[in-house]
């Protein structure tokens, strides 16, 4: 579909109220846009330099085969380590006016048209970044990005595009994050992600926004034959509102996709996180795996939905929520939608509180009431992912401790 097409179905959209979440009135926004380019790490100031570290991003560029870092619209840096071949990281305006072909894969995994967020997205200038692995290339070091919103009362609107080729492996951590003392302001992400035959992509993403934040990304990934995606996702920090429901096609035999997420709910934020998985080609799998810790006076929503389009598939839905406040909520809706004859799909929710008997036996140990249900949080929200290399899952542990330590 060419640019005017798609311009014309975003204006058709633009006042298209999206299916879940509070709704938004997005002229109560700025919006601007002036890329510079940011030549080095360097150049950042010493609590910029703080603040991307709680997400995960190591300003050093250690033990990473590449990076890509975004301020507002404006500054951004993309950097491929001259030892790393086979990778690929560039601004997507800069992509797209490179590689024609390209345009064939925007707005191709997420409708321009899906709601107001998409649409408003697409008519208004944005950035983002283009991560591709090319064919046949094992990139074992992870790909670090990180989206830093520091403007009040304003719009950061990106626009993301992921391919690993065929036969490839990717692995990419990403953190989105703003100072505390950022006034109401938006942010809208979209993200579409390819895995192609055999290819395999983990993609992990750890937010830590301030209080008065609205977040609405939008994600869809399309798995083909032998493909392998995984997903880990983790808010630990407060929000004004945070809607999400990022979608996965698996459109190849053999395709695989599972998506891990944790929530940690404080103060009034309000959390709206799911995933929706497609098994659309027979011997498909996956699972969808969400934890939430709702304190204070949150609203914790968590959804799941399991559709099998095709006979031989098989996935797992298991939402799990820890209750810490009477003023607080958690909200589990699992869904199973089975469309074929073989389709095997199953799910288990459960919501509760902290355990007498695991607070006793800790107290008797030696630690005292907060400090024990301190360490029952901590465990709690341990994202173990299966199968990810141990300085990957190190990585990610790390990113998780610092953001629980600032959102706490």
């Amino acid at each position: 579909m060419n640019s005017d097409d798609l311009r014309k179905r975003a204006i058709k959209a633009k006042e298209k109220k999206a299916e879940y979440g509070a709704d938004l009135d997005l002229e109560e926004y700025s919006y601007s846009s002036a890329p510079g380019q940011i030549e080095s790490l360097d150049e950042i100031s010493e609590s910029d330099r703080d603040l991307v570290k709680d997400v995960g991003f190591n300003p050093s560029q250690d033990g990473v085969s590449g990076s890509f870092l975004q301020f507002d619209n404006e500054g951004i840096f993309a950097d491929v380590l001259l030892k790393q071949e086979g990778l690929e990281i560039l601004p997507i305006t800069e992509a797209l006016s490179k590689y024609d072909w390209l345009q064939d894969y925007l707005w191709n995994a997420v409708s321009v048209d899906t709601d107001k967020y998409t649409a408003r997205s697409e008519i208004t200038d944005y950035n983002g970044y283009f991560i591709r692995a090319k064919a046949g290339a094992c990139i074992q070091m992870p790909v670090q990005s990180c989206l830093v919103m520091k403007r009040n009362q304003s719009v950061q609107n990106v626009h993301n595009i992921v391919i690993a080729e065929e036969g490839s492996e990717l692995h990419i951590i990403t953190g989105c994050a703003t100072p505390s003392g950022v006034e109401q302001s938006l942010h809208l992400g979209i993200s579409e992600f390819y895995v192609k035959k055999k290819a395999r992509m983990t993609f992990t993403m750890v937010h830590r926004w301030s209080e008065m934040m609205d977040v609405r990304p939008r994600s869809a990934t399309v798995v083909e034959e032998g493909g392998t995606h995984i997903s880990s996702y983790a808010i630990l920090s407060p929000v004004k509102s945070i809607q999400t429901y990022p979608e996965v096609h698996l459109v190849g035999m053999n395709a695989k996709a599972d998506h891990y997420s944790v929530v940690y709910g404080s103060q009034s934020s309000s959390y709206d996180i799911g995933s929706l998985l497609f098994l659309e080609a027979p011997r498909t799998h996956g699972k969808v795996v969400s934890r939430s810790i709702a304190t204070d006076a949150s609203e914790v929503i968590t959804r799941g939905d399991l559709v099998g389009l095709s006979g031989e598939t098989k996935a797992r839905l298991e939402c799990d929520g820890l209750l810490i406040s009477n003023e607080a909520s958690i909200r589990a809706i699992p869904m199973l939608h089975a469309k074929a004859e073989g389709a095997e799909l199953s799910h288990e929710a459960t919501v509760g509180k902290v355990g007498a008997d695991q607070l006793t036996y800790l107290m008797s140990r030696g630690l005292n009431e907060e400090e024990a249900a301190s360490l029952i949080i901590r465990g709690f929200v341990k994202l173990k992912v299966p199968d990810l290399p141990p300085a990957l899952q190190s990585s990610i542990d790390e990113a998780i401790k610092m953001s629980l330590e600032g959102g706490m």
